[in-house]
C-alpha cells in the first residue's frame, strides 16, 4: 500500500523535534536545500543518484538532499514553516498543496518553468499543481485506479471484458457480474476493495464513484458548499450501490491483503501499485479494467508526491536554480528511472511513450490513457481538503457499517460546510504571494 494513503493531519506540535533538519540553516550561494520523504528504499536510492547526476552535470548549483521520515513528514514541514526553516525545494503529497499555498509556503512556478517542460507534463499533474490560477507544484509521476481480474475467470462466467474507459461496465452490468461470480463462489465474497487500507484510501478509492454519478465532494464552481453536491440524489444512489455490495456479502474484508492473489476473490479495486505483485502471481491471465460507469463516465482518482519551491528560497536566482533541478528530474530518462522502481505512471508524455508498462501497447496503458484523456478527478483544490477527506472517510465507514446512505452523506456535507463557514470560505486574497 502506498504511504500517501495514511491519514492526513495538518496540525503540528509546536515543540516538535525535527532531528537533523532542526535549526535554521543560513542560505549559502549556490547551495540548494532539498527535502524529500523517506519512502521506499529503491525510491531513495534513485533520488540520491539523480542528485549526484545533477550536481556532476553543472557547477553553478549544489543540491543538498535531506530525507525526512514519512510518518511525520507533514508535521515536520509544518514545524519548519513556523520556525522559518523550510528548505528551498520541498517534496509533498498532492492533497497538501492547497493548504501549503494558503499558509504562504510555496512560490508560484508560472514564470520559472519552461514552456516545453510544462507542455510535456500530464494534464493531471498540471491540474493537481494549480491553485488560484497559478502553478505551485509539479510531479514526476502520477497515479490511478482500476479493477484487476483474471481474464479466464471472466470468460468462463460469460462476463464482457471492457477494453477501456469508453466501454466500461455500467453499474448495472457490474452488479450483474458480481452476482454471477458470487453464484459460483462458496462464500460469495468476490470483490476486494482494499479494506485493509486506512485513511486517505477511502477518499482516493471511492470518491470517484460519486463523481462518476455526477456528484462531487464539494461544489467546485466556488468551493463554498458541499450541501446538495456530496449528498445529491445521484451521489446517494451511487453509494447505495456500494452499500448493497456489502449487504449482499460480495466484499472480502481482505485482512491479510491476499484476497486477490490467493484467488479468494475475482476482482480487486485498487491502483497501479498492485500490478507488480498481481502480475507475478497471475501472469498473462491478469487483465486491468476501468472502474464502473455510474452514469457520467468511468472516473479515477489521481495525484501523488510532487515538488514545490518554498518561500524560503531567498531570491529569484535561488528559484531559477530550483526550477533547473526540477526540470532535470523531468527529463524522460529521469522520470523513467523513478517510475521503474515505484511502478507509478510516468508524469510526462515523452516518458510514457518510452515506458514498457504505460506506452500504447503496455499492460498498464489503461492508467496512462485515463490520465491523458481527462478521465481523472483531482482532489478538491481548497485548503478545506483535510476536513473534506476526513468527513468522507467517516461517511464511507458509516455506509460500510449500515448507516442509511443519505444520513451519512448529509452529516459529511454539514461537517464540510461548517468548516467553510468557520474559515470565511478561505478567501483568496493571499494567493500568488512571492517572497
Amino acid at each position: 500500500m502506498p504511504q500517501y494513503f495514511k491519514l492526513l493531519g495538518l496540525v503540528a506540535p509546536l515543540l516538535l523535534s525535527i532531528g537533523s533538519c532542526s535549526g535554521k540553516a543560513p542560505a549559502r550561494q549556490g547551495v540548494l536545500r532539498v527535502w524529500a520523504h523517506s519512502g521506499q528504499a529503491a525510491e531513495r536510492q534513485v533520488l540520491e543518484q539523480q542528485v549526484r547526476r545533477f550536481n556532476q552535470a553543472q557547477k553553478s548549483t549544489t543540491v543538498e538532499l535531506t530525507f525526512v521520515p514519512e510518518g511525520s513528514y507533514n508535521a515536520q514541514v509544518q514545524a519548519a514553516a513556523l520556525s522559518k526553516d523550510l528548505p528551498d525545494v520541498l517534496e509533498f503529497d498532492g492533497p497538501f498543496i492547497y493548504n501549503y499555498v494558503w499558509q504562504q509556503n510555496l512560490v508560484p512556478m508560472d514564470g520559472l518553468i519552461s514552456a516545453s517542460v510544462k507542455q510535456d507534463l500530464l494534464p493531471s499533474i498540471l491540474q493537481q499543481g494549480t491553485y488560484g490560477g497559478r502553478l505551485y507544484s509539479i510531479g514526476t509521476f502520477d497515479s490511478g485506479l482500476g479493477l484487476y481480474a483474471r481474464r479466464s475467470q471472466l470468460q468462463a462466467a460469460g462476463i464482457r471484458i471492457p477494453t477501456g474507459t469508453q466501454d466500461a461496465w455500467t453499474v448495472a452490468e457490474f452488479d450483474r457480474a458480481l452476482a454471477t461470480l458470487a453464484a459460483k463462489d462458496p462464500d460469495k465474497q468476490v470483490l476486494d476493495l482494499k479494506l485493509n487500507y486506512r485513511g486517505e484510501w477511502a477518499t482516493y478509492g471511492f470518491s470517484p464513484i460519486i463523481q462518476s454519478a455526477g456528484g462531487d465532494l464539494i461544489d467546485r464552481s466556488d468551493y463554498r458548499t458541499a450541501a446538495g453536491i456530496l449528498n445529491s440524489p445521484a451521489a446517494v444512489a451511487a453509494m447505495q450501490s456500494v452499500q448493497n455490495w456489502f449487504n449482499k456479502g460480495y466484499v472480502d474484508p481482505n485482512i491479510d491483503d491476499a484476497a486477490f492473489i490467493s484467488g479468494r476473490v475475482a476482482l480487486s479495486w485498487v491502483g497501479h501499485w498492485a500490478y507488480k505483485d498481481y502480475a507475478k502471481a497471475i501472469g498473462t491471465d491478469l487483465v486491468v479494467l476501468p472502474l464502473p460507469n455510474f452514469g457520467q463516465g468511468s472516473k479515477t482518482a489521481q495525484g501523488s508526491w510532487n515538488w514545490g519551491i518554498t518561500t524560503n528560497c531567498p531570491n529569484r536566482e535561488c528559484q531559477k536554480s530550483a526550477m533547473k533541478f526540477l526540470e532535470f528530474l523531468l527529463q524522460p530518462e529521469e522520470v523513467l528511472a523513478m517510475a521503474n522502481v515505484n511502478g507509478a505512471v510516468p508524469g510526462t508524455k515523452r516518458a510514457i511513450a518510452k515506458s514498457q508498462l504505460y506506452a500504447p501497447n503496455g499492460p498498464l496503458r489503461l492508467f496512462s490513457a485515463q490520465l491523458l484523456a481527462g478521465a481523472t478527478v483531482p482532489r478538491p483544490q481548497t485548503p478545506a481538503y483535510p476536513v473534506i477527506t476526513s468527513a468522507f472517510q467517516e461517511a464511507f465507514a458509516n455506509i460500510r457499517n449500515g448507516l442509511p446512505v443519505k444520513m451519512a452523506l448529509d452529516k459529511a456535507a454539514t461537517t464540510i460546510d461548517v468548516d467553510l463557514q468557520d474559515n470565511q470560505n478561505y478567501p483568496t486574497a493571499n494567493y500568488g504571494m512571492v517572497k
